[in-house]
């Protein structure tokens, strides 16, 4: 970095800092605008026991970190939780734990503590964690290309609807991308020079992914893939005779060894300690004697990491829904097609922009046409191969559910953009093109405020956001104090619900009472009722209430429907769709309804224990069923 770039970037620092502010100000006032989302009931209970019990029984099919962070505000200012409770004594296996981390989530919140202070506080350090991926991106875009560079990728960060969405909520979605990126960055600075500070540092940053999410695998392949490039492809300083460069090669590949192992090692002291009272009966096969128990308890943090890895990949394959149709697995184009969709214009203007001078100055090799920062040329391979990579899996992935899962590949993205304003320095009109269109991603933010979760650009073409996809995209039940507002404006008492949840609205929305929209009642004519936009065509089958009298709330996430005063027959012209049209919560097969049962458990939590033995019943009779097939198929 010339010093002209460097004195640019240390005056660009104050405006860095009204972009982090603008940022929080935005993501933090939505979120306390919001209810707790659908996830977040098992997250916030589940870190709490983990600090509070030093038990990871709730939740293996995450890592901790991110839900330890979003638990230390809780946990430090006297937060409640009883461990006398059903839900925390009837959990003592992992079957009976998945079902119960959803009742102690939601005892936690809405019964032994206020819901709306448990809720800030768990969001704040989550928010703050955002805020830091938003300075990092300016560090390393600054680092890439210039003090502008780094102005430009905080400008589009700062804007992001996902990031904005996301970022304040308790989730491992953001903590993923803050880790991979730092795991990245740490990992060129290692290839560069593989000194022993930033072994550790890369190793830190790796053990960070790790504890945030299972997604951390993918850097595993993004590794070798950039080192693969390199022997194609070679770098600045890279060796070109065959003895040194064997060296050479060697001495990084034994770095990178050992980074993945001080890493597996803080990842097994983080697992050690927050499993230290938890029972080790599930490894009671090596022997049930005394002299056991130290040995089982060794071995308990691998167990645990690999039984919460295999759980997230028996859960990797699950119905989508995407421009109208639901498709038994994910496809290819889901998340190219969001991308599209649930950015700005002008970000996606950025992009291209970006690109086309990319191309247009792809023959100048001369010194004046370098775009990226002298010394950086490893970070920018790793960053461009490491998109590929990750854009290529997700591409290929069977889970397709929501933006918030692409913030790897997004974060990316907008760092890709650094060089941007390098490229456009001579060509004046260009020049001011950008400067406008980051300034378009500011005004998109401002505008769309609060809503951002259902947000959707001018390419939906008139389609409302849940005639193009579905889950968090849309609705993730954040939107209960919006239907409350309503309810109270309309002076209602009782109004009908059909969330796209599993909890107990009650706290956050005192007149729900959950409904069926497949199944209205006759005293329900004439009556307002609020369905989320999600269950309109894809949870459930109610597109017949979009023609009679409705309200957007939050933006689309929910409807307030005023319904007819006299509800037709199912199957007839502007009813009900008829039993066989019925569609189940999460695609539940047969009829069962999964969300009453977890509604119920909520509000009854003395029925968890047999709710649980019915399930593993169930669960053994498909698995026996699963085996009669298997056996009798050619």
């Amino acid at each position: 970095m010339t010093h002209a770039d460097s004195g640019k970037r240390t005056l660009l620092s104050l405006p860095a800092v009204l972009l982090l502010a603008f940022f929080f100000v935005l993501a933090g006032g939505a979120a306390l605008r919001e209810s707790v989302t659908f996830d977040e009931v098992a997250h916030i209970g589940a870190g709490v026991s983990y600090l509070q019990r030093l038990d990871l029984r709730f939740n293996e099919e995450h890592p901790p970190l991110p839900k330890v962070l979003a638990a230390l505000p809780l946990v430090l200012g006297g937060t409640r939780a009883d461990y006398s409770h059903v839900s925390w004594t009837a959990s003592r296996d992992f079957f009976s734990a998945f079902l119960g981390e959803w009742v102690f989530g939601h005892w936690l919140l809405t019964n032994w503590n206020d819901p709306v202070r448990t809720l800030v506080w768990a969001r704040l350090p989550m928010l703050l964690l955002a805020v830091a991926l938003g300075w990092v991106l300016y560090v390393f875009a600054s680092r890439l290309g210039g003090a502008w560079g780094g102005l430009l990728c905080l400008a589009v960060y700062a804007s992001t609807p996902a990031f904005l969405t996301f970022g304040p909520l308790v989730l491992t979605d953001v903590p993923i991308a803050l880790f991979s990126l730092l795991a990245l960055w740490s990992f060129a600075e290692m290839w560069s020079d593989p000194n022993p500070r930033n072994v550790r540092l890369f190793a830190l940053s790796l053990a960070g992914a790790l504890l945030s999410k299972f997604t951390a695998g993918l850097l595993f392949l993004a590794v070798p893939a950039f080192a693969a490039t390199t022997r194609w492809f070679p770098l600045p300083g890279q060796p070109d005779t065959r003895p040194e460069a064997r060296t050479w090669r060697r001495r990084r590949t034994k770095a990178i060894c050992m980074g993945i192992l001080y890493a597996a090692l803080m990842v097994y002291a983080v697992y050690f300690v927050l499993s230290w009272n938890q029972s080790t009966d599930a490894l009671d096969r090596l022997g049930h004697g005394s002299a056991w128990v130290p040995l089982r308890r060794l071995l308990m943090p691998p167990w645990l990491y690999l039984r919460g890895l295999l759980m997230f990949a028996a859960m990797s394959s699950r119905p989508t829904f995407i421009l109208g149709r639901s498709y038994p697995h994910g496809v290819w184009f889901y998340y190219p097609v969001l991308l599209a969709l649930k950015s700005s214009l002008a970000f996606l203007a950025l992009l291209a922009l970006g690109l086309g001078l990319a191309v247009a100055r792809k023959r100048g090799s001369r010194a004046e046409n370098r775009t990226i920062s002298n010394g950086y040329e490893i970070h920018w391979r790793v960053l461009w191969v490491s998109l590929t990579v990750f854009v290529a899996v997700f591409m290929l992935s069977r889970l397709d559910l929501s933006i918030r899962h692409f913030t790897i590949p997004l974060t990316l993205l907008i760092l890709l953009l650094a060089p941007l304003p390098r490229m456009a320095r001579r060509m004046r009109v260009t020049a001011a093109l950008t400067a406008a269109l980051a300034a378009g991603c500011l005004v998109t933010a401002v505008r769309a405020y609060p809503n951002y979760m259902p947000y959707v650009n001018v390419f939906r073409m008139g389609h409302a956001a849940y005639e193009l996809m579905n889950d968090s995209n849309v609705d993730w039940n954040q939107a209960l104090p919006e239907a409350r507002r309503f309810a109270e404006r309309h002076g209602q008492q009782s109004v009908g619900l059909d969330e796209y949840g599993m909890d107990d609205p009650a706290a956050f929305f005192p007149q729900a009472r959950i409904w069926d929209c497949q199944v209205p009642a006759p005293s329900d004519a004439a009556q307002w009722a609020v369905v989320s936009a999600n269950m309109i065509l894809d949870g459930h089958n109610c597109v017949w209430l979009m023609q009679y009298p409705h309200e957007a709330l939050a933006g689309g996430s929910m409807y307030a429907v005023l319904l007819p005063g006299v509800i037709p027959a199912a199957g007839a012209a502007g009813g009900p769709p008829l039993p066989s049209d019925r569609r189940n919560f999460l695609g539940a097969p047969g009829g069962f309804d999964m969300r009453a049962m977890f509604v119920d458990m909520a509000r009854h939590p003395e029925t968890l224990p047999d709710v649980s033995a019915r399930m593993k019943a169930m669960y053994a009779a498909y698995q026996r069923q699963k085996k009669v097939w298997v056996q009798a198929a050619p």
